[in-house]
């Protein structure tokens, strides 16, 4: 499967009054990530939306495990769990400097028509995002490609 890999600085804005990331910024990082992942399979949220569709997330966890702090550069690994041509389950992990795991999670969308709200069908209206979304998750697991 793709992997994007995508670096972050943590900013002093960030952080909470323990000098940690305060939880919801994670949350921003998995949008820098998706958005990240979607630039590298060639495709751009910004020309989605010109068309008038929206991408909402309908489900979205996350699982803390160690801390990220200020001054520190934060990893964020994301990459396509599940897809089947309307929802999209996308996965992350954030990781230390030090390559420790911080933070998994986990959003799912899906695309919706701005005027009506009304899902339409990716693998329909855009066939060739619908087949990188499909390749994207196919490569063997034991050749795990970072974009």
């Amino acid at each position: 499967m793709h992997i994007s890999s995508k670096e972050i600085e943590v900013r002093y804005a960030e952080t909470d009054q323990m000098g940690v990331v305060y939880h919801a910024n994670y949350f921003v990082w998995m949008e820098l990530g998706r958005t990240k992942l979607i630039h590298d399979l060639g495709f751009n949220y910004a020309e989605m939306e010109k068309d008038g569709i929206l991408s909402p997330v309908i489900d979205i966890e996350a699982s803390y495990k160690k801390p990220v702090r200020y001054g520190e550069t934060a990893i964020i690994k994301t990459w396509v769990e599940e897809y089947d041509g309307f929802r999209v389950l996308y996965k992350y992990e954030v990781y230390t400097e030090q390559g420790e795991l911080a933070v998994y999670g986990s959003s799912r969308h899906v695309c919706v028509k701005r005027e009506s709200f009304r899902p339409i069908s990716l693998k329909r209206s855009y066939p060739d995002w619908h087949e990188a979304y499909l390749k994207a998750m196919k490569q063997p697991e034991g050749k795990k490609e970072q974009i």
